[in-house]
């Protein structure tokens, strides 16, 4: 009896999260104009605070457009949209993203050309992520809103030039090109809620049904993971064969029909995980300053001082003499050799685990990269704690309370060390390794987690 209740309850669940899919379907033209009041209040807010002078001491967010706007995008938008996409999935690229809906309108009214076999490499989100990421660091995107314009305004301009150029009504800047597209579809991975496609029913469909428009160019027919998905419920209910459900937020990882990709597991080592995580911590660094102290005091003990000069271009390194913020040729060396550098000695300390683990099992389906996307939650709340440094910092400013900060840390920290030890003690435990084969593989996973943890404890509580 009490069986029966669950599944009774189960599917009463399951379809009441149907529904949500089936209801984007039908209100497209609500979707649109959703998507085209953040394109102005996006518009609005990267380029006038670009225009407003630096705000007074005792400005608040509250009182000031520019201090509102760095903490709407810095201190609210990212974070929430990086906790949307391990949560449900693409959502913010498929329903609310400004550049991919002016991206695919445009698109209407461009030349439509096939797309040219540079474009489709699957390295171009990666890459740029990473010059996006490192640029933004040596401008201070974060803090300055002419940089944000530089940067968020490039960004748009180049999606809105790749859209006059190919696709027709399509997302071909979302699919190869977006910086953020890469670390969306990795978060996806492990996201609770998806569009799950049953094939049986999909070829046994009899009778007419409309066409989807996907816009992210997807084989709905054989789409089988979260990760390129935009989530936008346009194929909800499509030959009564794609659903909008939920599942376990392992199960993509743990299932082997689900190719575990080498671009998905690089960007999560040397991106999320590698280069993300430097540009988060840099600035408390106490490596990168006594780097720059010894770099400084070596110049100056040999009469070299170009590197020193911080005459520099604010659109190439930080420069805003009214605000005291000068960065030198030296500044911007370094913290370029420490994102860059540190961002791929680190990933590659995080490979070490992985690499062993699948030597040592020798297991099909069990490659160093699948054992790689099973550090997915730890680099979901790494970035996730990253993103929330920006929040807390404009929290501070306002003098508010947070002493409830160092055990939401803790948590989110834990809570993503134990999502990615679960998932790879699973795969070790799938494996046709021996108990000495599987304990070894189990013990090299830990390298990873330690490290990772113990980055984000000297980053909070020792630094």
């Amino acid at each position: 009896m009490a069986e029966h209740v669950i599944q009774f309850y189960a599917k009463a669940e399951t379809s009441r999260i149907a529904r949500i899919g089936l209801f984007l379907r039908k209100n497209r033209r609500l979707i649109i104009a959703i998507q085209w009041v953040i394109v102005v209040l996006y518009a609005a807010m990267v380029i006038i605070p670009a225009f407003i002078p630096l705000p007074a001491e005792d400005a608040h967010i509250w009182d000031n457009l520019r201090l509102f706007a760095q903490f709407c995008f810095w201190g609210l938008w990212w974070p929430g949209v990086m906790i949307a996409t391990v949560t449900m999935g693409r959502v913010w690229c498929g329903l609310f993203c400004p550049e991919g809906a002016i991206s695919e309108w445009v698109s209407q009214y461009g030349r439509g050309k096939a797309l040219p076999r540079w474009l489709k490499w699957t390295g171009w989100p990666f890459v740029a992520f990473v010059c996006t990421t490192v640029y933004g660091q040596l401008v201070s995107v974060y803090e300055y809103p002419q940089a944000a314009l530089l940067v968020l305004g490039g960004s748009t301009v180049a999606a809105i030039g790749i859209g006059l150029l190919y696709g027709r009504e399509k997302r071909i800047w979302c699919r190869y090109l977006c910086p953020a597209s890469g670390v969306f579809a990795v978060l996806a991975k492990i996201a609770p809620l998806h569009y799950k496609v049953d094939r049986d029913a999909w070829d046994k469909h009899q009778g007419d049904f409309e066409p989807v428009n996907c816009a992210p160019l997807l084989d709905v027919r054989r789409m089988t993971s979260a990760s390129e998905c935009h989530s936008c419920g346009r194929c909800a209910g499509q030959r009564d064969a794609v659903t909008y459900s939920a599942r376990s937020p392992f199960s993509e990882i743990l299932d082997f029909n689900n190719p575990a990709k080498t671009p998905d597991a690089l960007t999560l080592v040397y991106g999320v995980l590698g280069v993300a995580t430097a540009a988060f911590q840099w600035t408390l660094s106490p490596w990168l300053l006594s780097a720059k102290l010894a770099a400084a005091e070596w110049l100056v003990d040999h009469d070299h001082f170009a590197l020193l000069d911080n005459d520099v271009p604010w659109w190439l390194l930080t420069h805003y003499p009214e605000a005291s913020d000068l960065f030198t040729w030296l500044d911007g060396a370094l913290i370029l050799a420490y994102l860059l550098g540190g961002g791929f000695l680190l990933g590659s300390l995080l490979l070490i685990g992985p690499a062993i683990a699948a030597r040592v099992l020798k297991t099909e389906h069990l490659t160093w990269q699948r054992f790689t996307l099973a550090l997915t939650p730890l680099a979901a709340a790494s970035v996730i704690l990253g993103l929330s440094m920006l929040t807390v910092t404009h929290l501070k400013a306002e003098h508010l309370w947070l002493g409830w900060l160092p055990y939401f840390r803790i948590a989110l920290l834990t809570l993503g060390c134990l999502g990615s030890l679960w998932l790879a003690f699973q795969l070790v435990l799938r494996s046709t390794g021996n108990v000495g084969q599987k304990l070894l593989a189990g013990i090299v996973m830990l390298s990873p987690v330690g490290l990772m943890a113990t980055i984000w404890t000297l980053v909070f509580f020792v630094w």
